[in-house]
Protein backbone atom coordinates (compact mmCIF):
# COMPACT_ATOMS: atom_id res chain seq x y z
CA UNK A 1 0.00 0.00 0.00
CA UNK A 2 1.21 3.48 -0.78
CA UNK A 3 0.74 6.56 1.38
CA UNK A 4 -2.83 7.39 2.26
CA UNK A 5 -4.50 9.61 -0.32
CA UNK A 6 -7.18 12.20 0.13
CA UNK A 7 -5.72 13.92 3.16
CA UNK A 8 -2.88 16.30 3.81
CA UNK A 9 0.29 14.50 4.84
CA UNK A 10 3.51 15.99 6.17
CA UNK A 11 6.67 14.92 4.35
CA UNK A 12 9.04 12.78 6.38
CA UNK A 13 11.94 13.98 4.21
CA UNK A 14 12.02 17.12 2.11
CA UNK A 15 14.86 18.28 -0.10
CA UNK A 16 14.61 21.94 -1.04
CA UNK A 17 16.54 23.61 -3.89
CA UNK A 18 19.61 21.44 -3.30
CA UNK A 19 22.87 22.41 -5.01
CA UNK A 20 25.96 20.16 -4.85
CA UNK A 21 29.33 20.62 -6.54
CA UNK A 22 32.48 18.50 -6.80
CA UNK A 23 35.92 20.06 -6.90
CA UNK A 24 38.32 18.23 -9.20
CA UNK A 25 42.11 18.33 -9.57
CA UNK A 26 42.08 21.41 -11.74
CA UNK A 27 40.35 23.20 -8.88
CA UNK A 28 37.24 24.10 -10.85
CA UNK A 29 33.98 23.09 -9.13
CA UNK A 30 31.54 21.14 -11.28
CA UNK A 31 27.86 21.16 -10.35
CA UNK A 32 26.38 17.70 -9.68
CA UNK A 33 22.93 18.83 -8.48
CA UNK A 34 21.39 22.13 -9.51
CA UNK A 35 18.27 23.14 -7.61
CA UNK A 36 16.77 19.71 -6.93
CA UNK A 37 13.60 19.75 -4.83
CA UNK A 38 11.66 16.65 -3.83
CA UNK A 39 9.54 15.44 -0.92
CA UNK A 40 9.00 11.95 0.50
CA UNK A 41 5.72 11.09 2.22
CA UNK A 42 5.40 8.54 5.04
CA UNK A 43 5.09 5.04 3.60
CA UNK A 44 5.83 6.21 0.05
CA UNK A 45 8.19 4.65 -2.48
CA UNK A 46 9.81 7.37 -4.56
CA UNK A 47 11.66 6.22 -7.67
CA UNK A 48 14.64 8.33 -8.79
CA UNK A 49 15.47 7.58 -12.41
CA UNK A 50 18.41 8.54 -14.61
CA UNK A 51 21.62 7.46 -16.34
CA UNK A 52 25.02 7.28 -14.67
CA UNK A 53 26.18 10.83 -13.99
CA UNK A 54 22.67 12.22 -13.70
CA UNK A 55 23.10 12.99 -9.98
CA UNK A 56 21.19 10.06 -8.46
CA UNK A 57 23.94 8.80 -6.15
CA UNK A 58 24.90 12.35 -5.23
CA UNK A 59 21.32 12.94 -4.14
CA UNK A 60 21.44 9.80 -1.96
CA UNK A 61 24.77 10.73 -0.36
CA UNK A 62 23.82 14.36 0.20
CA UNK A 63 20.56 13.36 1.91
CA UNK A 64 22.52 11.72 4.74
CA UNK A 65 25.55 14.04 4.63
CA UNK A 66 27.93 11.39 3.27
CA UNK A 67 29.40 13.19 0.27
CA UNK A 68 33.06 12.43 -0.56
CA UNK A 69 35.69 14.98 0.56
CA UNK A 70 35.59 16.83 -2.78
CA UNK A 71 31.79 17.13 -2.68
CA UNK A 72 30.14 20.21 -1.18
CA UNK A 73 26.56 21.33 -0.68
CA UNK A 74 26.46 24.92 -1.92
CA UNK A 75 22.81 25.68 -1.28
CA UNK A 76 19.44 24.37 -0.21
CA UNK A 77 18.01 22.46 2.73
CA UNK A 78 17.39 18.82 3.69
CA UNK A 79 14.54 18.66 6.18
CA UNK A 80 14.02 15.46 8.15
CA UNK A 81 11.25 15.42 10.75
CA UNK A 82 11.42 19.20 10.88
CA UNK A 83 15.19 19.63 11.26
CA UNK A 84 17.64 20.71 8.58
CA UNK A 85 20.31 18.01 8.33
CA UNK A 86 22.69 20.46 6.64
CA UNK A 87 22.82 22.35 9.91
CA UNK A 88 22.88 19.34 12.25
CA UNK A 89 25.92 18.62 14.38
CA UNK A 90 28.01 15.45 13.78
CA UNK A 91 26.62 13.76 16.89
CA UNK A 92 23.04 14.39 15.75
CA UNK A 93 23.86 12.94 12.32
CA UNK A 94 25.36 9.79 13.86
CA UNK A 95 22.11 9.22 15.75
CA UNK A 96 20.06 9.65 12.57
CA UNK A 97 22.13 7.64 10.09
CA UNK A 98 21.30 3.97 10.29
CA UNK A 99 18.73 4.46 13.03
CA UNK A 100 16.25 6.87 11.40
CA UNK A 101 17.51 7.04 7.79
CA UNK A 102 19.28 3.99 6.35
CA UNK A 103 21.29 3.87 3.11
CA UNK A 104 21.58 0.68 1.04
CA UNK A 105 24.55 0.66 -1.30
CA UNK A 106 24.68 -0.72 -4.83
CA UNK A 107 27.38 -3.37 -4.50
CA UNK A 108 27.13 -5.66 -1.46
CA UNK A 109 30.52 -7.28 -2.10
CA UNK A 110 32.09 -3.88 -1.38
CA UNK A 111 29.75 -2.82 1.43
CA UNK A 112 30.06 -6.03 3.48
CA UNK A 113 33.15 -6.97 5.49
CA UNK A 114 34.65 -10.07 3.81
CA UNK A 115 35.91 -11.75 7.01
CA UNK A 116 32.89 -11.16 9.24
CA UNK A 117 29.84 -13.43 9.42
CA UNK A 118 26.64 -11.95 8.03
CA UNK A 119 24.79 -12.08 11.34
CA UNK A 120 27.59 -10.28 13.15
CA UNK A 121 27.50 -7.47 10.57
CA UNK A 122 23.81 -6.90 11.36
CA UNK A 123 24.47 -7.27 15.08
CA UNK A 124 27.11 -4.51 14.97
CA UNK A 125 24.61 -2.10 13.42
CA UNK A 126 22.24 -2.74 16.32
CA UNK A 127 25.03 -2.41 18.90
CA UNK A 128 26.15 0.91 17.41
CA UNK A 129 22.73 2.45 18.12
CA UNK A 130 22.08 1.07 21.61
CA UNK A 131 23.15 -1.40 24.28
CA UNK A 132 20.16 -3.66 25.02
CA UNK A 133 22.29 -6.49 26.42
CA UNK A 134 23.76 -9.56 24.74
CA UNK A 135 20.64 -11.74 24.87
CA UNK A 136 18.33 -9.00 23.56
CA UNK A 137 20.88 -8.09 20.89
CA UNK A 138 21.10 -11.66 19.66
CA UNK A 139 17.33 -12.04 19.64
CA UNK A 140 16.82 -8.82 17.70
CA UNK A 141 19.49 -9.88 15.19
CA UNK A 142 17.65 -13.14 14.62
CA UNK A 143 14.34 -11.30 14.17
CA UNK A 144 15.87 -9.02 11.56
CA UNK A 145 17.37 -11.96 9.68
CA UNK A 146 14.04 -13.78 9.74
CA UNK A 147 12.39 -10.75 8.13
CA UNK A 148 14.65 -10.93 5.06
CA UNK A 149 15.43 -14.67 5.02
CA UNK A 150 12.21 -16.66 5.59
CA UNK A 151 14.22 -19.90 5.59
CA UNK A 152 17.62 -21.05 6.86
CA UNK A 153 18.06 -18.09 9.19
CA UNK A 154 20.73 -19.73 11.35
CA UNK A 155 22.83 -21.06 8.47
CA UNK A 156 22.80 -17.80 6.55
CA UNK A 157 23.55 -15.64 9.60
CA UNK A 158 26.62 -17.79 10.26
CA UNK A 159 27.84 -17.52 6.66
CA UNK A 160 30.56 -15.24 5.35
CA UNK A 161 29.73 -12.95 2.41
CA UNK A 162 31.67 -15.08 -0.10
CA UNK A 163 29.48 -18.05 0.84
CA UNK A 164 26.31 -16.20 -0.14
CA UNK A 165 24.79 -15.51 -3.54
CA UNK A 166 24.46 -11.96 -4.87
CA UNK A 167 20.80 -11.82 -3.89
CA UNK A 168 21.56 -13.14 -0.40
CA UNK A 169 24.30 -10.55 0.10
CA UNK A 170 21.87 -7.84 -0.93
CA UNK A 171 19.39 -9.16 1.64
CA UNK A 172 22.08 -8.83 4.32
CA UNK A 173 22.43 -5.15 3.39
CA UNK A 174 18.67 -4.79 3.64
CA UNK A 175 18.78 -6.48 7.06
CA UNK A 176 21.38 -3.93 8.19
CA UNK A 177 19.17 -1.14 6.88
CA UNK A 178 16.01 -2.21 8.73
CA UNK A 179 17.74 -3.38 11.91
CA UNK A 180 17.08 -0.20 13.89
CA UNK A 181 13.57 0.29 12.49
CA UNK A 182 14.25 3.44 10.44
CA UNK A 183 11.40 5.42 8.92
CA UNK A 184 13.31 6.16 5.66
CA UNK A 185 15.45 3.89 3.49
CA UNK A 186 17.48 5.20 0.56
CA UNK A 187 18.38 2.36 -1.82
CA UNK A 188 21.03 3.30 -4.39
CA UNK A 189 20.74 0.91 -7.37
CA UNK A 190 20.23 -2.07 -5.02
CA UNK A 191 19.43 -4.52 -7.83
CA UNK A 192 21.90 -3.35 -10.49
CA UNK A 193 24.24 -6.36 -10.14
CA UNK A 194 21.47 -8.98 -9.93
CA UNK A 195 19.75 -11.10 -12.57
CA UNK A 196 16.17 -10.26 -13.49
CA UNK A 197 14.58 -13.00 -11.37
CA UNK A 198 16.52 -11.96 -8.26
CA UNK A 199 15.68 -8.31 -8.95
CA UNK A 200 11.99 -9.17 -8.77
CA UNK A 201 12.55 -11.05 -5.50
CA UNK A 202 14.27 -8.04 -3.95
CA UNK A 203 11.48 -5.70 -5.10
CA UNK A 204 8.96 -8.08 -3.56
CA UNK A 205 10.91 -8.00 -0.30
CA UNK A 206 10.89 -4.21 -0.31
CA UNK A 207 7.11 -4.22 -0.80
CA UNK A 208 6.66 -6.59 2.12
CA UNK A 209 8.90 -4.56 4.40
CA UNK A 210 7.13 -1.34 3.43
CA UNK A 211 3.79 -2.84 4.41
CA UNK A 212 5.00 -4.46 7.64
CA UNK A 213 7.26 -1.67 8.90
CA UNK A 214 5.65 1.42 7.35
CA UNK A 215 8.88 2.40 5.62
CA UNK A 216 9.25 5.31 3.24
CA UNK A 217 11.79 4.64 0.52
CA UNK A 218 13.82 6.42 -2.12
CA UNK A 219 14.62 3.79 -4.76
CA UNK A 220 17.35 4.87 -7.18
CA UNK A 221 17.68 3.15 -10.55
CA UNK A 222 18.63 3.61 -14.20
CA UNK A 223 15.93 1.13 -15.28
CA UNK A 224 12.37 2.48 -15.53
CA UNK A 225 10.99 -1.06 -15.87
CA UNK A 226 11.79 -1.71 -12.19
CA UNK A 227 9.53 1.14 -11.08
CA UNK A 228 6.34 -0.07 -12.77
CA UNK A 229 3.93 -1.36 -10.15
CA UNK A 230 6.47 -0.59 -7.45
CA UNK A 231 7.01 3.16 -7.03
CA UNK A 232 4.31 5.65 -6.07
CA UNK A 233 6.00 8.67 -7.67
CA UNK A 234 8.96 9.08 -10.04
CA UNK A 235 11.61 11.81 -10.20
CA UNK A 236 13.69 11.87 -13.40
CA UNK A 237 17.14 13.47 -13.18
CA UNK A 238 19.43 14.55 -15.99
CA UNK A 239 22.60 16.57 -15.55
CA UNK A 240 21.77 17.14 -11.90
CA UNK A 241 18.41 18.71 -12.74
CA UNK A 242 14.83 17.54 -12.41
CA UNK A 243 13.44 17.06 -15.93
CA UNK A 244 10.24 15.20 -15.04
CA UNK A 245 8.31 14.50 -11.86
CA UNK A 246 4.95 12.96 -11.10
CA UNK A 247 2.90 9.85 -10.19
CA UNK A 248 4.65 6.67 -11.30
CA UNK A 249 1.61 5.40 -13.20
CA UNK A 250 1.47 8.63 -15.19
CA UNK A 251 5.19 9.13 -15.86
CA UNK A 252 5.79 5.50 -16.79
CA UNK A 253 2.71 5.18 -19.00
CA UNK A 254 2.96 8.60 -20.65
CA UNK A 255 6.46 10.15 -20.30
CA UNK A 256 6.60 13.73 -21.56
CA UNK A 257 10.26 14.79 -21.49
CA UNK A 258 12.33 13.66 -24.50
CA UNK A 259 14.95 12.25 -22.12
CA UNK A 260 12.42 10.12 -20.24
CA UNK A 261 11.04 8.85 -23.54
CA UNK A 262 14.55 7.98 -24.75
CA UNK A 263 15.29 6.09 -21.53
CA UNK A 264 12.21 3.93 -22.05
CA UNK A 265 13.13 3.18 -25.65
CA UNK A 266 16.63 2.02 -24.69
CA UNK A 267 15.44 -0.56 -22.12
CA UNK A 268 15.18 -4.14 -23.46
CA UNK A 269 11.91 -5.99 -23.23
CA UNK A 270 11.64 -9.18 -21.22
CA UNK A 271 12.29 -12.53 -22.85
CA UNK A 272 8.58 -13.28 -22.68
CA UNK A 273 7.67 -10.17 -24.64
CA UNK A 274 10.52 -10.42 -27.14
CA UNK A 275 10.86 -13.75 -28.90
CA UNK A 276 14.20 -12.95 -30.58
CA UNK A 277 15.63 -10.42 -28.17
CA UNK A 278 19.25 -11.13 -29.16
CA UNK A 279 18.54 -10.09 -32.74
CA UNK A 280 16.90 -6.81 -31.76
CA UNK A 281 19.10 -3.73 -31.79
CA UNK A 282 18.02 -1.27 -29.12
CA UNK A 283 18.10 2.47 -29.80
CA UNK A 284 20.72 4.37 -27.80
CA UNK A 285 20.66 7.99 -26.67
CA UNK A 286 23.20 9.74 -28.88
CA UNK A 287 25.88 11.93 -27.37
CA UNK A 288 27.74 12.14 -24.07
CA UNK A 289 26.12 12.41 -20.63
CA UNK A 290 29.28 13.28 -18.68
CA UNK A 291 29.12 16.49 -16.59
CA UNK A 292 31.89 18.08 -18.66
CA UNK A 293 29.78 17.74 -21.82
CA UNK A 294 26.75 19.63 -20.46
CA UNK A 295 26.07 22.98 -22.12
CA UNK A 296 26.75 26.12 -20.09
CA UNK A 297 23.44 27.65 -21.15
CA UNK A 298 20.03 26.42 -22.19
CA UNK A 299 18.49 23.00 -21.62
CA UNK A 300 21.01 20.50 -20.28
CA UNK A 301 19.64 17.75 -22.56
CA UNK A 302 19.62 19.89 -25.74
CA UNK A 303 22.82 18.47 -27.34
CA UNK A 304 21.37 14.93 -27.20
CA UNK A 305 17.70 15.71 -27.79
CA UNK A 306 16.01 14.52 -30.97
CA UNK A 307 13.22 17.08 -30.47
CA UNK A 308 15.36 20.16 -29.73
CA UNK A 309 14.35 23.61 -30.94
CA UNK A 310 16.29 26.85 -31.30
CA UNK A 311 14.92 28.19 -28.01
CA UNK A 312 16.42 25.23 -26.13
CA UNK A 313 19.93 26.69 -26.52
CA UNK A 314 19.04 30.07 -25.03
CA UNK A 315 18.01 29.41 -21.44
CA UNK A 316 17.10 26.56 -19.15
CA UNK A 317 13.40 25.64 -19.29
CA UNK A 318 11.35 25.92 -16.13
CA UNK A 319 9.59 23.00 -14.48
CA UNK A 320 5.98 23.42 -15.65
CA UNK A 321 2.80 21.52 -14.82
CA UNK A 322 1.22 19.36 -17.51
CA UNK A 323 -1.39 18.24 -15.00
CA UNK A 324 -2.13 18.83 -11.32
CA UNK A 325 0.52 16.30 -10.25
CA UNK A 326 2.78 15.89 -13.30
CA UNK A 327 5.61 18.34 -14.07
CA UNK A 328 8.17 18.49 -16.86
CA UNK A 329 11.08 20.78 -17.74
CA UNK A 330 10.70 21.25 -21.50
CA UNK A 331 9.78 24.12 -23.81
CA UNK A 332 7.30 21.89 -25.65
CA UNK A 333 4.93 22.29 -22.70
CA UNK A 334 5.40 25.95 -21.79
CA UNK A 335 2.32 28.08 -22.38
Amino acid sequence: MGPTRGRIMVSVLEIQDLHVSYRWREGVPRPALAGVSVSLLPGEILGVLGESGSGKSTLAAAAVRLLPPNGHVTGGAILFEGRDLLRSKPEELRQIRGARIALIFQEPSLALHPTMRAGEQVRQVLAAHGSPGKRALNERTRQVFAAVFPEEVDRLSQSYPHQLSGGQRQRVLIAQAIACRPCVIIADEPTASLDSATQMEILGLFRTLREKLGLAMIFITHNPALLAGFADRVLVLYGGRVVEWGPAATVLASPRHPYTKALFQSIPQSFEESGNRRETKLPAIAGDSSPSSLPREGCCFEPRCAERMAICRGREPALVSVSETHKVSCYKYEA
